[in-house]
């Protein structure tokens, strides 16, 4: 089990930018695929950006493609999401998740994202 640690939320205007960090300890980091998901107040956690053990690979949800970018920095065993152009729709609690086989199963307690209009 690897444990995850969330930082980086905040309440930002629509058009402005947050990075959110996530910081692992436990495992060995590398071995891990790791994602970012949101969940808003009503609404189902759904997927937002995932990147592969070597960071070689990312995958996008439509709604921010070309707005978020998902990196890793193994050496600090540390996950990103650069956030750009916020929308007021981006407003959620962003959890970070990482995975060793096909499903994730190790999950950060989660950061607060408010985008104000």
């Amino acid at each position: 089990q690897v444990q995850l640690v969330e930082s980086g939320g905040g309440l930002v205007q629509a058009g402005g930018s947050l990075r959110l960090s996530c910081a692992a300890s436990g495992r060995t980091f590398s071995n891990y695929a790791m994602g970012w998901f949101r969940q808003a107040p009503g609404k189902e956690r759904e997927f937002v950006a995932a990147i592969s053990r070597s960071g070689g690979s990312t995958y996008y949800a439509d709604s921010v493609k070309g707005r978020f970018t998902i990196s890793r920095d193994n050496a600090k065993n540390t996950v990103y999401l650069q956030m750009n152009s916020l929308k007021p729709e981006d407003t959620a609690v962003y959890y970070c998740a990482g995975r060793v086989g096909a499903t994730y199963d190790d999950w950060g307690q989660g950061t607060q994202v408010t985008v104000s209009s």
